[in-house]
C-alpha cells in the first residue's frame, strides 16, 4: 500500500465521516508543491503540522460534525474545488483566521476584476496574508518538462500544472495591487501565496521522475489505459465520484445508512471484470478518465490501498492533438 494512503489511514482512520476525513486530509496532507524550492520564489504557502489541538478538534467534530455541517450548507456540491474551499473557509473561521472568503473585487466600469480566495488576519490584526487556493489532480504525459510543468495535465485534457500556476502567479496573486481592491479589502494586505493541495498520477509502467518544485512525499497515484487495467492488481475496485477524491476512500464494507444529499454517495465495490464492462460502456459515449479506488475490506470497512485514472486507450493520442491544435501547451 503506498504511504499515501496507509499512512492516512493509520493516522486519521479513527475518523467516519467523509467530509471531516476530507477535511483532514486537506490539513494534513502533503504540499502538491514544495515551499522550499527556489523556482517559486516564496509563493507557495504551506500549513505545516497539524497539532495535537487540531486533531483533538476534528475528532470532536467527528463525533458532533453540527457545526461542518451548517457551514456546508443543504446545497449540492458538484465541483471539487468549491467544495475543497468551504471546507478551508469553515477551518480557517473555527481557528479565527479568517477575515474574508471569495470577496470579489469589482469597479463600475468593468465589473468583477478578480477574487480573493481567502484574506487571512496576521497577528494584531492590522493587516491580512492573501491565499489563493487550489486542489489539483494531474497526470504526467511524457517526459517532465521541467520548470514548465505543461506534461502534467489534467485528466481531461483541458488544462496543464504549468497554466495553472502561470494563471495564479501573474494574475491572481497580483490582485491586491489593484486600485479598486485595496478599497475592497478589510485591512492592508501583507503577503500572497498559493496554497496548492493534490495528486499526481504516473503511467503505471513508466519509471517516477522527480520533478524540481514538486514536494518529494506529494500525493500520487497511478494511471492506466482501459487495456492496461486488466492486468492491473486487486479484486475489488470502486469508480470515486468526484466530491470524493481528496482523502484515501473508506467507506462501510456493508451498505446503508443514510447517504448525505451533498456529495454522490460512494458506489458498491466492483470485481475487476465488472469494472473493466463498466468503464468500456462508459468511454464509448463519454471520454472522461475515471478515478478509481483499488479497495480491501479492514475491520469493516472497505479501505483504499491504492488509486489510479483509467484513461480512455487513445488518451496519449488526444494529448498529443490538442497540443498539435495549441488547446495544451507544447
Amino acid at each position: 500500500m503506498p504511504a499515501d494512503a496507509r499512512s492516512f489511514h493509520r493516522k486519521w482512520g479513527h475518523l467516519a465521516r467523509p467530509h471531516v476525513r476530507a477535511l483532514a486530509w486537506l490539513l494534513d496532507s502533503p504540499d502538491l508543491l514544495d515551499p522550499h524550492s527556489p523556482h517559486w520564489q516564496g509563493q507557495i504557502a504551506t500549513l505545516g503540522p497539524v497539532s495535537a489541538a487540531v486533531a483533538n478538534w476534528l475528532a470532536d467534530l467527528d463525533a458532533d460534525p453540527t457545526p461542518l455541517d451548517a457551514a456546508l450548507g443543504n446545497r449540492f456540491y458538484s465541483r471539487l474545488g468549491l467544495y475543497a474551499e468551504k471546507l478551508m473557509a469553515f477551518y480557517f473561521a473555527q481557528q479565527g483566521q479568517l477575515a474574508a472568503h471569495g470577496l470579489q473585487v469589482r469597479d463600475g466600469k468593468n465589473g468583477t476584476i478578480g477574487e480573493f480566495d481567502f484574506l487571512l488576519r496576521e497577528e494584531g490584526g492590522a493587516s491580512v496574508r492573501h491565499i489563493e487556493f487550489a486542489t489539483k489532480f494531474y497526470l504526467l504525459d511524457g517526459d517532465p518538462d521541467s520548470g514548465n510543468y505543461n506534461r502534467l495535465v489534467g485528466p481531461n485534457l483541458a488544462d496543464t500544472l504549468g497554466l495553472k500556476m502561470r494563471k495564479i502567479f501573474h494574475a491572481q496573486l497580483q490582485l491586491a495591487r489593484h486600485p479598486a481592491a485595496q478599497q475592497a479589502v478589510p485591512a492592508p494586505v501583507s503577503s500572497a501565496q498559493a496554497l496548492v493541495k493534490g495528486w499526481l498520477f504516473y503511467h503505471a509502467t513508466e519509471a517516477e521522475p522527480r520533478i524540481e518544485g514538486i514536494a518529494p512525499d506529494h500525493c500520487r497515484g497511478h494511471w492506466r489505459t482501459l487495456a492496461e487495467q486488466a492486468a492491473a492488481p486487486g479484486e475489488q475496485f470502486i469508480v470515486m465520484p468526484r466530491l470524493q477524491w481528496l482523502a484515501p476512500l473508506r467507506t462501510p464494507a456493508q451498505r446503508g445508512g443514510e447517504a448525505d444529499g451533498r456529495v454522490p454517495a460512494t458506489p458498491a465495490p466492483l470485481a475487476r471484470v465488472a469494472l473493466l464492462e463498466t468503464l468500456a460502456e462508459k468511454f464509448a459515449t463519454d471520454p472522461s478518465p475515471v478515478l478509481v479506488a483499488t479497495v480491501r475490506e479492514e475491520g469493516g470497512w472497505l479501505e483504499e490501498v491504492e488509486r489510479g485514472f483509467v484513461v480512455p486507450d487513445d488518451w496519449r493520442a488526444r494529448a498529443q492533438a490538442r497540443r498539435g491544435e495549441g488547446a495544451l501547451p507544447a
